[in-house]
């Protein structure tokens, strides 16, 4: 009987896709290197929405966020809704999810009750007894923050104090009525992300990103003890801002080095009203604030040394992450089990580094933003020493993991089977990616579709959007939306925009009779 494989993946948080060692020399990424050198690197791979809550959700699932429920960030995953590790469990393997969640939002109501906010985060006692099961995960250990955000707590925090941190709310940010001594200052000419000094003093030793790599050991360790199959998602908090990390690692960069996005010369002339506004002093997003903050609707211009000391600290937690990858990939030598354990790396969205003057994240459908950095090993099955164009989504991963252990893809799923693609005996799984974000009821509210060549944009309730040529225009600077001798191909990729939307609507339930 062959056994089942066990299935790893490893995510980051908001990890531009060009820092690979690979590929980009100005970072060290050793262990991603190696999985790169044994597995297959897809060069095409986008998430189904550039913002957390809705991305991590698709992974989860396999479904868009507009099928899952949870449509943006402050919106709850409900949890009726089917996920992979459901269905693993129901085939026999041990499921666990360590580091970051983000499936609910930061406040709690009758009808939306979350546990990912406070006071509960900080409720120690609750989380001693609380391991799962939850979004069907059997196993948990869990922080919500991000660096040195208040919302640190959970899992993570009686770690700290098991290890002797018993004054770990002193290196995050204060709640409401306290007071933390240690952590880093808030840059408050800048704005919330930046810190005047961004070494952090806690120390790497009990670093979350070193609390996510063993608790991921010591995961694998048992399930390879009690000789189950295990699904487990080792979620990183990194490199999403705050930007601010402990040494070596703050240093690791110099920010001299650091080869930032600039905005180019008349770029936004042709864009929408909003990408123009990002560069003005002050600005006036109207009702895309409503009822809540639109990330990225702001300016974004940014003092440049600045910037390169953000992209220093950036890399440096990158790398940081990477070491602690390095070490789970070797646990899986150590144990005997990397012959049989399918590993994917990859991360829920993109992120701007003054790429078209921009910062962060926003309604900006950019591949700094969509386009992702993606990794499959899996010895003997994925081929060794490749790189891919084949397009991937992450809505793909729940019905890809199902496949790879055996078990049919439900009809709910709207992501696409790639393991013929990633086994190398396919080209193609699909011909079209979309991403959706809807960042609030009305606006911003915009859709996107790729294909091999073409990207086009559109907005609910407007006019106008965004079309590039990426084969002619790969770093997307001349947007053909207007242009008449576009209207050709405009009306060509509308078309298969509504016919990609039609092709993923989800079939839950079967039909199995006339009437």
């Amino acid at each position: 009987m062959t056994r089942k494989p066990n299935i790893l993946l490893i995510t980051s948080d908001q990890q531009h896709f060009d820092t690979l060692g690979v590929s980009n020399p100005k970072i060290k990424t050793p262990a991603l290197d190696r999985l790169c050198h044994e597995g297959t690197r897809f060069n095409r791979a986008y998430c189904p929405n550039p913002v957390c809550t809705p991305s991590r959700s698709s992974i989860l699932t396999g479904m868009y966020p507009s099928q899952h429920g949870a449509w943006t960030i402050g919106v709850k995953l409900p949890e009726d809704v089917p996920t992979i590790g459901e269905h693993l469990k129901a085939g026999g393997y041990k499921t666990g999810l360590i580091g970051k969640a983000h499936f609910q939002p930061l406040a709690s109501q009758e009808g939306s009750e979350s546990i990912e906010c406070q006071p509960t985060l900080r409720d120690l006692d609750f989380w001693r007894e609380f391991q799962g099961p939850w979004y069907g995960f059997d196993h948990l250990e869990l922080a919500r923050n991000h660096a040195d955000e208040s919302h640190a707590g959970q899992h993570y925090a009686i770690w700290l104090e098991e290890k002797g941190l018993t004054d770990w709310r002193d290196y995050f940010q204060p709640v409401p009525g306290e007071a933390s001594s240690k952590a880093p200052k808030i840059n408050e000419k800048i704005g919330y992300w930046v810190r005047e000094d961004r070494a952090w003093e806690l120390p790497e030793a009990l670093h979350y990103t070193t609390w996510t790599g063993e608790r991921s050991l010591a995961f694998i360790e048992e399930a390879v003890k009690e000789d189950e199959p295990f699904f487990l998602w080792s979620s990183f908090h990194d490199p999403h801002p705050p930007y601010t990390v402990p040494e070596p690692w703050a240093s690791m960069y110099m920010p001299e080095d650091m080869p930032i996005g600039k905005v180019a010369n008349g770029e936004h002339e042709k864009n929408a009203w909003h990408f123009q506004e990002t560069q003005k002093e002050q600005v006036d997003f109207g009702d895309w604030h409503k009822p809540f903050q639109a990330h990225g609707c702001s300016s974004h211009l940014y003092p440049e040394d600045e910037l390169k000391k953000d992209m220093a600290v950036y890399y440096g937690m990158i790398s940081f992450m990477d070491q602690q990858i390095g070490r789970i990939l070797d646990k899986l030598d150590e144990l005997g089990i990397a012959e049989n354990t399918l590993v994917v790396f990859s991360t829920d969205h993109g992120h701007f580094i003054g790429q078209h003057g921009l910062i962060a994240k926003g309604p900006f459908h950019y591949e700094d933003m969509l386009k992702l950095p993606f990794i499959v090993r899996w010895p003997s099955k994925v081929p060794a020493n490749q790189t891919s164009d084949a397009l991937q989504s992450l809505v793909d991963l729940a019905p890809t993991f199902l496949s790879a252990s055996g078990q049919g893809v439900p009809g709910e799923m709207q992501g696409v089977n790639q393991l013929a693609v990633w086994q190398g005996d396919a080209a193609e799984a699909r011909n079209y990616v979309i991403c959706e974000n809807r960042h609030n009821p009305v606006m911003p509210h915009l859709r996107t579709f790729v294909n091999e060549r073409y990207k086009i944009t559109v907005y609910r309730e407007a006019d106008f959007g965004e079309l590039f040529d990426l084969q002619e225009d790969p770093n997307e600077l001349n947007n053909l939306w207007d242009e008449p001798e576009a209207a050709g191909i405009k009306l060509e990729l509308l078309h298969k925009f509504i016919q990609a939307s039609l092709k993923t609507e989800p079939t839950r339930m079967p039909r199995i009779a006339g009437a």
